[in-house]
């Protein structure tokens, strides 16, 4: 029993986690959303594990220093053969599974289901968006709506107006339905007065909300109001109803705190958008954000600074290291390997949960960074842990393929030739 160090496995690990990151971001951009979160958070996971299992896997062939050369001439074909369903498969199933236990809704919280759009049509609004980009947006959001969703249409300038109560947009007539009340707008004038609208919105929410439902506001301003916060969004706080805000093409820096300063304490997020074309970008990544919470990518709304999830989030990433680790125990057919390397996959998995669960900000590119430096830890740390914890080379009967009437022999090739050897007098 040694304790060693593959410094070309390390180098080639870290690699593996480099290529895995890559391909499991392109899935994670291309089908998140549209494939269940589960299959796509347990395919990025068996992937990364696949990758990392790879290049472990070369490097031990090329520099056998871990495992041994005795290894590497009799069971390297094995090894090639375990590679995918040791990793890729194995990994997989245990991230799906994490991952459905971490989107279980706890301590209250409901899936969002209903949303209430809120959105401002002061006189300021014929400047700002001229062209009425903003509906244009919230139309496509409500045709891009699952057809259990239930929503709600406001608008608002010193008065509140409600365009459209509660309807469940359970097909096309109903969506059009929706949209043809807001192709029949006219624009106003007015000033602004958002607290009306909060007030207004939540009345509606008690009147015609479900018990067993979520809610979400998205709210739209290119203004400022005077708002006293700790009364408007006591009752949005109470029962858990997070309210989106968006800040169009806003010059009063008032006037973006404020809407800042509403998202944050509802648990919504608050987007800043110069550009009213841009609107439909941002309307449908808060859809898509909408009750979703993933292992590897920020948590929103009510539960977003919730201790259950921030334990729940760095458990399963150290679960997740520790079958990688595993895994590779398993391609190495060596129980020693197997023990060190779930150890260090499970402190590498700590890490990176940590790291995940305060390095995420919503920031596409940010969190990108944030996803790599944790893959990174996966992989780095993990390969560290034959120089913690000591390991035995693969022999004979560490493959469990050895003949009969090989009992009594060393547990590795090597010692058992010393032992024939010594029995000669040697």
């Amino acid at each position: 029993m040694q304790r060693k160090l593959n410094l070309l496995l390390l180098l080639f690990s870290l690699i593996g986690g480099a290529v895995g990151f890559a391909i499991g971001e392109v899935i994670l951009d291309k089908w998140g959303g549209d494939w269940p979160w589960i299959i796509v958070i347990g395919l990025y996971f068996g992937l990364l594990a696949l990758f990392i299992g790879l290049g472990c896997l070369v490097a031990e062939i090329v520099s056998p220093r871990l495992n041994g050369p005795s290894w590497r001439q009799r069971y390297t074909g094995t090894s090639w053969k375990l590679l995918v369903p040791a990793t890729l498969v194995m990994v997989f199933v245990a991230g799906l599974a994490l991952e459905f236990v971490y989107e279980i809704n706890a301590g209250g919280s409901k899936p969002i289901k209903d949303i209430a759009l809120v959105i401002d049509n002061s006189g300021s609004m014929q400047e700002t968006d001229p062209d009425d980009g903003r509906y244009a947006a919230a139309k496509d959001m409500i045709n891009r709506m699952d057809n259990d969703n239930r929503v709600a249409v406001m608008v608002f300038n010193d008065q509140t107006n409600l365009l459209q109560p509660f309807m469940k947009v359970q097909n096309q007539a109903a969506k059009d339905k929706v949209t043809g009340e807001i192709d029949a707008l006219e624009a106003t004038d007015g000033g602004t007065d958002i607290s009306l609208a909060l007030s207004d919105t939540m009345k509606h929410i008690q009147d015609e909300g479900d018990a067993g439902r979520g809610t979400m506001v998205v709210l739209l301003s290119d203004g400022f109001s005077d708002v006293d916060l700790n009364s408007a969004l006591a009752l949005y706080k109470q029962k858990n109803v997070q309210v989106n805000t968006i800040g169009l093409s806003l010059v009063q820096s008032d006037g973006s705190t404020l809407l800042k300063s509403i998202a944050q304490e509802t648990g919504g997020q608050y987007y800043d958008v110069q550009n009213a074309g841009d609107l439909s970008v941002i309307f449908q990544k808060i859809y898509k954000d909408a009750g979703e919470r993933t292992l590897v990518t920020e948590r929103t709304g009510p539960q977003q600074n919730s201790i259950v999830y921030l334990i729940l989030r760095v458990a399963s990433l150290a679960l997740i290291g520790a079958a990688i680790g595993l895994a590779l125990g398993l391609i190495f057919d060596n129980r020693y390997l197997a023990r060190s390397f779930g150890v260090g996959g499970a402190v590498s998995g700590l890490l990176a949960g940590l790291l995940l669960e305060f390095g995420l900000s919503g920031g596409s590119t940010r969190d990108a960074v944030i996803r790599l430096l944790s893959c990174l830890v996966l992989a780095g740390v993990l390969a560290l842990f034959t120089a913690v914890i000591p390991v035995k080379e693969n022999g004979k009967l560490e493959s469990g393929l050895q003949r009969p009437g090989s009992a009594g022999r060393s547990q590795t090739g090597i010692s058992g030739r010393s032992k024939d050897n010594s029995s000669r007098g040697f």
